[in-house]
Formats: structure tokens, C-alpha cells, sequence
């Protein structure tokens, strides 16, 4: 059941801030539901219902999909060291590219990694959070740099190619904001 909270609180914000992983929940209306673990420190928090992340270049680009169809979102962190718990952030959430009006001041927040690609702006409704009892331990070793050396490898040219190809569409069909980026001879528009 847990208990559930109309804003972020500061203790919600300093055990956000302590995990190193967090997982992003979207679905449409119809296919697919999504879930998508996520590292880096690439998550903040913007004001008490609302936060955002910074999305990196990956093999797909449901949550961005599924924000377009239905704006529902929700973030999940997780203790695996130290106190148990779980801490949920509903809301709804839409996708920021770099050609958008708001990219800047949002942008101003990150360290921008090689291989970005928009960033997730999420208002929330709901703060839940529950025990966790059952969560195992894990230790933290170290973030994975793998994702931004292949970045940085592909160059800007061959990243926009590969979002063309990878990004533009869902698994169930659903055109990406960056999908309707690119005109009808596959050029930024």
C-alpha cells in the first residue's frame, strides 16, 4: 500500500539523489508497456512536482513514443544499500528536444553526455513511497561507460543517422518526436 504524498518532500529529494539507478514506466493506449533502468546522474529534481532527466541515445526510444501518445509517466527508485525503500513519482511527462523553445533553460540543469538526445520533463501528481522489504542488497561499483565512449566514437553524424534508424519509431509503430523531426527524405527538418 505504502503512503502517498501530493509533492516531493526533502527527504524524498536527498534519497533520490543518493541512487545510482532509477527506472522510467510508460505505455500508450494499446501495444507495449515499457520500462527503462537508467543511469549516469542524469535525473533532476526541478521544483516539488517536477523533474526531469536527460535521455541518451539507445538502442530504442519508447518512453519518447509513448509520451506522444499518452503523457503518462512514472519513475521508480529503489534502495538496494542502507534503509529499505521504494519511492514512486507519478505524473505526466513530455519530451524536450534540442530544437524545442525550452531546450536551453532545461539543458542549463545537466552535464550534457555524449550521445544525448532530448530530456524527459515530468510534472507529478503523486509521491509514493513503500518499504522495500524484500529488495536485496546490491553494491555500488561504478557507472558503466560504455554507452558514452560508443557516443562519442559515432560522431554527430553517424548518432543522427543511427536515431533515424534506431529512434523515429516505437516497437508497436508509434512515431517519435524525433521521427517527426526528419522530413520525408530522412533530412532534419
Amino acid at each position: 500500500m505504502g503512503t502517498a504524498y501530493s509533492t516531493i518532500l526533502p527527504e524524498h529529494e536527498q534519497f533520490i539523489r543518493e541512487q545510482k539507478l532509477f527506472f522510467v514506466g510508460t505505455a500508450a493506449q494499446e501495444g507495449h508497456v515499457n520500462l527503462s533502468p537508467k543511469g549516469h546522474d542524469a535525473f533532476r529534481i526541478l521544483s516539488p512536482n517536477q523533474v526531469a532527466y536527460l535521455d541518451l541515445t539507445g538502442s530504442g526510444n519508447e518512453t519518447s513514443a509513448h509520451l506522444s501518445a499518452v503523457n503518462r509517466i512514472t519513475f521508480m527508485f529503489v534502495a538496494f544499500e542502507g534503509k529499505p525503500l521504494i519511492l514512486r513519482l507519478y505524473g505526466t511527462g513530455k519530451v524536450i528536444l534540442p530544437s524545442s523553445p525550452e531546450w536551453e533553460d532545461i539543458a542549463a540543469h545537466f552535464n550534457l553526455y555524449p550521445g544525448y538526445r532530448q530530456i524527459i520533463v515530468s510534472d507529478i501528481d503523486i509521491v509514493k513511497t513503500s518499504c522495500g522489504f524484500s529488495v536485496p542488497y546490491y553494491s555500488y561499483e561504478g557507472e558503466r561507460d560504455l554507452l558514452l565512449k560508443w557516443a562519442t566514437n559515432q560522431g554527430e553524424e553517424n548518432l543522427i543517422d543511427y536515431r533515424k534508424r534506431k529512434n523515429s519509431e516505437s516497437m508497436d509503430g508509434f512515431v517519435t518526436p524525433i521521427g517527426k523531426e526528419f522530413d520525408a527524405d530522412g533530412k532534419l527538418g
